[in-house]
């Protein structure tokens, strides 16, 4: 088993040379058809098997092509990693599709709508009162919620006044009992 600090190295030294052969040494034209970069490795432990994401930009179509040139080109990848990184073993390859950046993307599309619609409603509504903004909201309960707190009150309020009454009650007896003696 290699040290994590070892898989890293190995991941890192894959990233680059895969990322070098996507722009100068693939031939097919399926690979060329979207831009396309390694976004990231991940090799196991027994560094046996490497998987590679990509990030493809383009149309759809482009991706599928992108993504079936780079698995008919899986064994030529290979074999160059074999003759290019000193590993008793070639890693088997896989290709992953990272879909990271587009997703990063439409956060951000949505994080800059809210604030352009948030600042749009502002400009619309008239200013408040700084004593307006600072006053807390008012808790409307239902009847029911009504009626089970009332019920709560009453019922908190029992025990207690029947525990003060048990506990003058003790103290009553133990001072009776000094009077006696």
């Amino acid at each position: 088993m290699a040290t994590s600090r070892r898989v890293a190295r190995v991941a890192e030294l894959i990233k680059r040379e895969v990322s070098t052969m996507l722009l100068h040494e693939i031939k097919d034209d399926r690979v060329g058809m979207g831009m396309t970069s390694v976004t990231a490795v991940e090799v196991s432990g027994d560094l046996q098997h490497a998987k590679i994401f990509v990030s493809i930009y383009g149309t759809e179509e482009a991706r599928i092509e992108t993504m079936e040139g780079l698995e008919s080109a899986k064994g030529f990848v290979r074999r160059e990693l074999g003759q290019r990184l000193s590993l008793r073993r070639t890693p088997e390859i896989l290709f992953k599709e990272d879909r990271s950046f587009e997703e990063g993307t439409k956060v951000l599309s949505l994080i800059n709508k809210l604030s352009y619609e948030r600042a749009e409603k502002e400009e619309t509504e008239p200013e408040q009162s700084e004593s307006e903004q600072l006053e807390t909201p008012a808790i409307e309960l239902t009847q029911s919620e009504h009626s089970e707190h009332i019920d709560h009150t009453e019922s908190t309020k029992q025990l207690t006044d029947h525990s003060t009454h048990s506990t003058h009650s003790a103290n009553n007896s133990a001072n009776n009992s000094k009077d006696l003696d």
